[in-house]
């Protein structure tokens, strides 16, 4: 049984009725259209924890789905998937990947600053100051490439950027 069959809340029905009408609806191809059933399967896994599942979704999406637009938030999913697992390095390859697709993800962009970021400050404790510094500074331009994108986000990171120096206040105005 897939597993929009067997959501019993009432937003995830709703949620499943909607999707369906839309796939009904929209002049997709039946690869598209299995694919997106995939990558719902896959967001509801991952909304309950079941982070095993929902990449094996996603990974099933990813072989359907053409659209690159698409493909960059499977991808971004399965890194979130993975950073949350403390895997950095296979969801920091998931979130370049993502980028690859649809380079006008921002969300994207900040979470590989902050995996950078929470890397910098662990070398920098481990006694690594020059490669923790090295990692801050990539965290940054992320950042900076992410809030271009997005200004009213990130607000958190525009104002460590200000503070270590690594922004203009202006720069995005």
């Amino acid at each position: 049984m897939p597993r929009t069959q067997k959501n019993d809340n009432f937003i995830d029905k709703s949620f499943t009725v909607m999707a369906d009408l839309i796939l009904k609806l929209l002049p997709t191809n039946k690869k598209a259209k299995e694919a997106f059933v995939y990558y719902r399967d896959g967001m509801s896994a991952q909304t309950e924890g079941e982070y095993a599942e929902a990449l094996d979704y996603y990974n099933e999406a990813l072989t359907l789905e053409q659209d690159s637009n698409d493909r960059s938030y499977i991808l971004y999913n399965m890194g979130l998937i993975y950073a949350s697992n403390g895997d950095h390095t296979k969801a920091l390859e998931l979130y370049h990947q993502a980028i690859e697709s649809n380079p006008r993800l921002p969300q994207a962009l900040n979470n590989i600053a902050v995996i950078y970021h929470y890397q910098g400050e662990k070398a920098k404790e481990e006694g690594d100051a020059d490669g923790g510094e090295a990692l801050l500074d990539q965290a940054a331009d992320y950042w900076i490439r992410a809030i271009r994108m997005a200004p009213n986000n990130y607000i958190e990171a525009q104002n460590w950027l200000k503070t270590t120096g690594r922004m203009q206040v202006d720069i995005f105005f």
